[in-house]
């Protein structure tokens, strides 16, 4: 019955439901990608048997590759190379090492192009003028061919001494791959920044809370799950950056020469020039998984906006 004179408040409690996706269970949901994998190496065969040694070409333009082992080597051949002698070491060996060499700049990279995205998308959501003014030049900073900026900061680090110590070649790799990094942390970061609502910034304001304040019980959380998705592309760039500037840039010992070094052999044997390619591309999956990894500790800090 209603009461004449009373406003009665009904709340709504929000449950959370999990719902599986798909109704896949998480175990097999994990092997989707090994059915891909799988897959991929199914059709390369199968271009590999169906496909003319020369390839298919319709008025002249060439629609279907070679498939010689010249050109597209057995998934298998691959894989054995990898045992082959290259030098002192086996060809195995000689990727493992330019690998984990590629694999710690990528990660400096990743770091460093963080610490650079974060403080950008702060110091933007702080200040609404400099969103305005910097924003667009960090869109545009990302049409700038990679290649074409790698001797760039290579020349420019040559002048460069930090502590009296001279520019080292791989300093230069760092920050050219932390250049590709930055921009999808800054961008994510931003937009989890400002995506607390006006109710519950003022909800603190009301508690006298500062702006530091609000940064850290706040926006920081809620910028969480904007940030994850972020991270694992920066991720991915980092390697990229590092592959494309140790080729650009001439560096020795990394992952991107062996390429180099390789796809000048790769006439006599191509299987070597795609095991380094495939060995560049397991780096990024590599580093992918650890920044995957870093999630569990990441969530623990996110949660939602207006939660006690």
């Amino acid at each position: 019955m209603a009461v004449v004179g009373e406003t009665v408040e009904i709340g709504v409690v929000p449950v959370a439901v999990r719902v599986s996706r798909g109704g896949a269970p998480r175990f097999a949901r994990r092997l989707y990608p090994v059915a891909a994998l799988a897959l991929v190496v199914v059709v390369w065969e199968l271009v590999k048997l169906l496909v003319p040694a020369h390839g298919v070409s319709v008025g002249g333009t060439r629609i279907l590759p070679r498939t010689t082992d010249g050109a597209l080597p057995h998934v298998w051949a691959v894989v054995t190379v990898l045992g082959d002698r290259d030098g002192h070491r086996t060809v195995g060996e000689t990727l493992l090492h330019t690998a984990g060499f590629t694999f710690g700049l990528a990660l400096l990279a990743l770091v460093l192009g963080t610490v650079v995205g974060g403080l950008l998308a702060v110091v933007m959501q702080r200040f609404a003028w400099v969103e305005r003014g910097l924003l667009p030049y960090v869109v545009v900073s990302q049409t700038i061919p990679l290649i074409a900026l790698a001797p760039l900061v290579a020349g420019w680090g040559g002048r460069i001494a930090i502590a009296g110590q001279p520019w080292r070649p791989w300093m230069s790799i760092v920050v050219i791959a932390a250049y590709l990094v930055f921009f999808p942390v800054a961008v994510g970061m931003l937009r989890g920044l400002q995506s607390p609502p006006a109710a519950a910034v003022e909800l603190l304001h009301s508690y006298a809370a500062g702006w530091w304040a609000t940064l850290l019980r706040l926006r920081l959380p809620a910028a969480v799950p904007y940030l994850l998705p972020a991270l694992r592309l920066a991720a991915a760039a980092a390697v990229v950056g590092a592959v494309v500037a140790e080729i650009s840039t001439g560096t020795a010992g990394g992952i991107g020469r062996q390429i180099i070094v390789f796809s000048q052999q790769s006439t006599g044997n191509a299987a070597r020039l795609y095991a380094a390619v495939f060995a560049a591309a397991l780096l990024g999956v590599l580093l992918t998984g650890l920044v995957s990894l870093s999630e569990l500790a990441l969530r623990r800090y996110s949660r939602p906006v207006g939660a006690s």
